[in-house]
C-alpha cells in the first residue's frame, strides 16, 4: 500500500446563469462530500473581479465550511498576504482557530489574484512613492502574531492578536518558484507548490529541491514539501479528455517582462488593458491530469515518487458541479481500491 495523502483545492468556479449562491452551495456540499470520503484538507482560493470564480474573501468562506463540517482541515489556498495588514489575517485566523480548533490552515500567497485595478483597490496608497513592507517582512511579522512573540524590539511590541487560539494556526507557503521556496525554507513552513499554474516541470524540481537544501526549522522541525495539480476523473479516457480540453490558461507576458497567467483569453486582454503597457498573450492547453480512475491514479503516483511528496491538493477545473463532484468520488474510489489490494 502507497501511502499518499490527499486533499482539495476549490475556487468556487460559478456557471453561465448560475447564481453565487449556487455556486457556493457547490463548495459547501463538496466540502461535506470530502470529509465523508476522507480528503485531508479542504482549501478555498482568493480572486479578485473575475467572472468565473466568486471566491474573493477566503476567511468568511472558511468560518461557513467550518460550520458546515465536523472533522476536515479547512484553509486558504491562499490569503494574498501582499495586500492585508498582519495583524488583521492573524485575527482573522485567530477567531477561526478558535471556533474550530485544530481545524484551521493558513496558506499564504504571493500573487495578487486579480487584475491591475483590483490590486490597486485593495492596495489603495500603494502608488503614493511610499516604500511598503515586502511580502518577506509581512510574513515575519504575521508568524509573531500568530505565535504571540512580538520582541521588546517591534515597533509593536505589546499588542496582541486577540483572541489566542489554545492550539496556534500553521502557515503554509503557496508558489510557483524557487524564490517562493527559497521563503518557505526559511521560514520553516510547509511550501506547496502549485503545478497547476506553473506547468513547467523543471521549475517545479529546482523548487522543491531549493526548498529541501535550504529548510531551516521554524514552525517545523522537518521540511513538509506538498504538490498542487489539476486532475479530472471519468468514466472513460474520451470523457476526460474531452472535460480537459475545455481547459484553457492563457499568459501575459508585459513589457516590464512580468508574466501573469489567468485562465482565459478575455481575462489576459484585460489584464493587458489594465496594466498600461504594451503586451504579448500566449494561449495553450491547461496541465491537467486527465484519464479514469486507474490512468489518474498511476499518474498521481508517478508524480508523488518523482518530487518525492506525501501530499497531493487537487484542483479540478470543471464548472459543472455534477462532474466534478463524481470527479473526486471517482479519485477517492481510485486510491481506496488501491489500499485493499
Amino acid at each position: 500500500m502507497v501511502a499518499l495523502t490527499l486533499s482539495i483545492l476549490d475556487q468556487s468556479p460559478i456557471q453561465e446563469g448560475e447564481t453565487a449562491t449556487e455556486a457556493f452551495q457547490h463548495t459547501i456540499r463538496l466540502a461535506q462530500k470530502a470529509e465523508d470520503r476522507g480528503y485531508h484538507r479542504f482549501w478555498v482560493a482568493e480572486h479578485h473581479d473575475l467572472d468565473h470564480v466568486v471566491g474573493s474573501s477566503p476567511e468568511v468562506l472558511i468560518a461557513h465550511l467550518l460550520a458546515k463540517t465536523e472533522r476536515i482541515r479547512i484553509g486558504s489556498g491562499g490569503v494574498m498576504l501582499q495586500h492585508y495588514s498582519p495583524y488583521k489575517v492573524a485575527e482573522n485566523f485567530h477567531v477561526l482557530a478558535a471556533l474550530a480548533p485544530g481545524r484551521v490552515d493558513l496558506g499564504i500567497g504571493r500573487a495578487p489574484g486579480g487584475l491591475p485595478l483590483s490590486t490597486k483597490a485593495l492596495q489603495p496608497h500603494s502608488g503614493t512613492g511610499s516604500p511598503g513592507a515586502s511580502l518577506e517582512e509581512k510574513l515575519a511579522e504575521l508568524a509573531l502574531f500568530l505565535r504571540n512573540e512580538l520582541p521588546p524590539t517591534h515597533p509593536l511590541y505589546g499588542l496582541t492578536a486577540v483572541p489566542l487560539p489554545s492550539e496556534p494556526v500553521g502557515i503554509y507557503l503557496l508558489g510557483t518558484s524557487a524564490a517562493s521556496a527559497q521563503l518557505a525554507a526559511e521560514r520553516g513552513v510547509p511550501y506547496v507548490f502549485a503545478l497547476f499554474i506553473s506547468q513547467d516541470e523543471a521549475v517545479c524540481r529546482e523548487a522543491f529541491d531549493v526548498y529541501r537544501q535550504q529548510f531551516q526549522p521554524g514552525e517545523r522541525a522537518k521540511p513538509l514539501p506538498i504538490l498542487a495539480v489539476s486532475v479530472i476523473v471519468a468514466q472513460t479516457e474520451e470523457e476526460a479528455l474531452q472535460l480537459a480540453a475545455e481547459t484553457k490558461i492563457a499568459k501575459i507576458h508585459l513589457q516590464s517582462g512580468k508574466t501573469v497567467t489567468v485562465t482565459s483569453l478575455k481575462k489576459a486582454e484585460e489584464y493587458g488593458r489594465q496594466a498600461d503597457e504594451s503586451f504579448r498573450i500566449e494561449v495553450k492547453e491547461a496541465n491537467v491530469i486527465a484519464g479514469t480512475k486507474e490512468s489518474v491514479r498511476e499518474r498521481l503516483l508517478e508524480l508523488a515518487r518523482t518530487y518525492q511528496v506525501g501530499e497531493l491538493v487537487i484542483h479540478t477545473p470543471i464548472k459543472h458541479f455534477a462532474k466534478r463532484l463524481l470527479s473526486y468520488e471517482l479519485l477517492h474510489e481510485a486510491f481506496a481500491e488501491l489500499s485493499v489490494t
